[in-house]
């Protein structure tokens, strides 16, 4: 699966799949900056004081968190390569006088010369990790865009939720869980987009034509991997922490969900003990 068939499946429909999730992009906004601090969730810890920070938000989606923290003062920069996420973004920003820069960009293509080591935090978040298959080159953006010193922040599904175990059932009652994985397989697995549950019936429907398969191919790596790849690539990892399942308390007790890690970019001054 090619990164250009990935781009495809992220930008057909796309804005009208997050209509179905959310509504108009104004609705959605004026909840949002109802609570900011509450849609950041548990990232909000890791940022620090906000206000007037320089944030780069690595496929940043339809800019949900960028708005939160550019309501709370950040100056924020997204990079995604969906044409349909930076107009829902952008509407959303607009109704609540809020501006971010959002630049449609393969990440790994990404190529702002003027823009390196000017970041005080880069971070991601939730479905990220698993649509590259080597992760030394998405782990070069923080260091290459950072501050020495800068924060670097990424939040998403737990390897063993994702790799090993298998739930099922909808209410408490019911909700069985199946080891069934290979938590070691290095395998690309075929799933459908995260998009394609919000889609119109006539786009489902559409799903049977081959120019227009929602289908995406992802490369899921355990935990170690995770933590390895980011020492390798020059960063200090500062936490690990893993999350569970924080939507309901009914569910996936003591199951990890997600996890959160943060690291550094060591300072020009700084070396490792």
């Amino acid at each position: 699966m090619s990164t250009l068939q990935h781009h495809r499946v992220w930008n057909q429909a796309a804005y009208d799949a997050w209509l179905n999730k959310y509504g108009e992009p104004e609705v959605y906004a004026s909840k949002l900056a109802q609570k900011p601090l509450k849609a950041l969730g548990t990232l909000i810890p890791h940022f620090g004081d906000i206000h007037g920070k320089k944030i780069l938000n690595l496929m940043g989606s339809n800019g949900a968190k960028a708005l939160c923290l550019a309501l709370l003062g950040a100056d924020v920069t997204v990079v995604d390569f969906s044409e349909a996420n930076r107009q829902y973004a952008e509407a959303m920003c607009k109704s609540q006088n809020v501006a971010i820069h959002y630049i449609v960009s393969d990440v790994c293509a990404y190529d702002d010369v003027s823009a390196s080591q000017s970041y005080d935090i880069v971070f991601a978040e939730m479905g990220i990790l698993h649509y590259f298959t080597d992760l030394s080159d998405f782990l070069q953006i923080p260091m290459r865009y950072l501050k020495p010193g800068g924060h670097f922040i990424i939040r998403d599904f737990h390897p063993v939720s994702t790799k090993l175990i298998v739930s099922r059932g909808s209410t408490a009652k019911i909700r069985k869980h199946k080891v069934e994985g290979d938590y070691f397989s290095s395998e690309l697995t075929a799933q459908p987009s995260a998009l394609s549950k919000y889609k119109t019936s006539d786009s489902r429907q559409a799903d049977t034509n081959p120019d227009d398969d929602q289908t995406v191919w992802l490369r899921h790596w355990t935990l170690g991997e995770i933590v390895t790849a980011a020492a390798k690539s020059g960063l200090w990892i500062q936490q690990l922490i893993e999350e569970p399942n924080l939507s309901s308390e009914q569910f996936d007790r003591g199951i990890p969900k997600t996890f959160i890690l943060t690291a550094n970019k060591p300072s020009q001054s700084s070396e490792r003990i």
